[in-house]
């Protein structure tokens, strides 16, 4: 792990900063809508905007990488970023701030893309799956601890905008000085909705309502923190505590799963986590009840994206990963982009506590599903399942495709090795 952060420091770094920009905007936003009386209604359009922007940059950044290249591309994405977080502070208007959203999801989804591409090109089969944690614990490092720069500035103010705006600039400089262009990214061809669906109806309707719930997250916590009266720094505590969840849960939760039937867990983890949000919905909740909840739907909800794509992986042939799991991207955007602006409506008509309700309905969803899909096949043996590899809901087609290709080759190495010590031995 030291040797990859080593000759990969340049773009963990830069990557880190560019996750303190994106950590802090959505807080700051929300924050800045309490103090401009934006309705939470509102405040869902403003914020699904970045996860519109996301899915269209997914689309486009391939056709920019073939007119103009790796560098260029990952320049002008990451300056229009740096440009939109001052805007927010200038055009204090919802549509403005729906406009950069859009903007910032688009662009995001490109720098996401080359620099994926760029860590990959920068290992190989011996630690690839190190870099992809590595490029995990920064990513989430960094969302985490922007929470903390949340506090040094009014959200009234432009200083939170500027400091956003600031991070993102110096993060383009240390990248830029230190990577060469890498051979384009193709994705790989998607398998269809129906084809997903019938290999693995667990893992296509547990990525979207998953993505539902990261929308959810990403986009209305600070909104809903707004809305019930905590102060700037309660706000920012509590949603850095549903990254940290994520952080700390992530590779226990992984562990597990490559060692039971990953629809047991799926089913415990949503359970739980829908639990987590009932306790939090049902009553007025004191602020370190508010807290533990946060920590317990961030911890059951981040790594379940992985182990969704691993128990996709278990009822595939291997040259069907990587397209399934780009298609799983894609359907947990997509649910991610239409949540916030549900949540912000039922917060508006019954109350800020419908918030927590809305992930309680879509983990509580996924869990019942998984119970009744246990009673429609069997399981896949566990020593025939491939392992749950580390992948963020943040993170692009690209390292999900390079996740999948990895677990495949390091399976296939598995089996050669098998296959030379049983010859060697007759």
């Amino acid at each position: 792990m030291l040797r990859v952060l080593s000759n990969s420091w340049a773009l963990f770094f830069g990557m880190f900063l560019l996750q303190l920009g994106n950590g802090m905007q959505g807080t700051a936003l929300g924050l800045r809508g309490g103090v401009e009386a934006f309705d939470s209604s509102t405040m869902g359009y403003v914020m699904t905007g970045y996860f519109l922007g996301f899915l269209g940059g997914a689309r486009a950044t391939p056709w920019m990488l073939r007119r103009v290249g790796h560098i260029r591309v990952f320049a002008a994405l990451a300056s229009l970023i740096s440009a939109a977080f001052i805007i927010y502070a200038w055009w204090v208007d919802p549509l403005g701030w729906f406009l950069m959203r859009v903007l910032v999801g688009f662009c995001f989804s490109g720098v996401y893309v080359v620099a994926e591409s760029w860590l990959n090109d920068g290992v190989d089969n011996t630690n690839r799956g190190k870099a992809l944690s590595a490029y995990l614990m920064v990513q989430m490092a960094g969302i985490v601890l922007s929470q903390a720069m949340i506090n040094v500035a009014p959200a009234a103010g432009f200083e939170l905008f500027v400091i956003m705006s600031v991070a993102v600039s110096i993060a383009i400089t240390p990248i830029l000085l230190s990577v060469t262009p890498v051979p384009l990214f193709e994705a790989t061809k998607g398998m269809s909705l129906v084809e997903l669906y019938r290999s693995s109806p667990l893992g296509v309707v547990g990525c979207f309502f998953l993505g539902a719930i990261f929308g959810c997250m990403f986009g209305m916590s600070a909104v809903y923190a707004t809305t019930i009266g905590l102060t700037t720094a309660q706000t920012a505590t509590f949603v850095g505590v549903i990254y940290l969840g994520g952080l700390v849960c992530q590779y226990p939760i992984g562990w597990i799963s490559d060692r039971i039937d990953r629809r047991t867990l799926i089913a415990i983890v949503t359970a739980i986590g829908a639990v987590g949000c009932v306790a939090a919905g049902a009553a007025e909740p004191s602020y370190e009840m508010l807290l533990a909840a946060a920590f317990l739907i961030g911890g059951m909800a981040n790594p379940l994206y992985s182990v969704l794509i691993a128990h996709t992986n278990d009822f595939l042939e291997h040259d069907q990963m990587a397209a399934a799991a780009g298609g799983l991207v894609v359907l947990n955007g997509v649910g991610a982009a239409g949540m916030p602006v549900v949540t912000g409506y039922a917060m508006d008509a019954f109350g800020p506590e419908s918030f927590m309700w809305s992930m309680a309905l879509c983990m509580a969803t996924i869990s019942i599903y998984a119970l009744v899909r246990m009673t429609a096949r069997a399981a896949t043996p566990v020593d025939e399942t491939l392992p749950a590899t580390p992948i963020t809901m943040i993170a692009t087609q690209v390292s999900a495709e390079y996740a999948q290709e990895y677990v495949v080759e390091q399976a296939s190495g598995e089996d050669d090795a098998a296959w030379d010590e049983k010859e060697t031995a007759a």
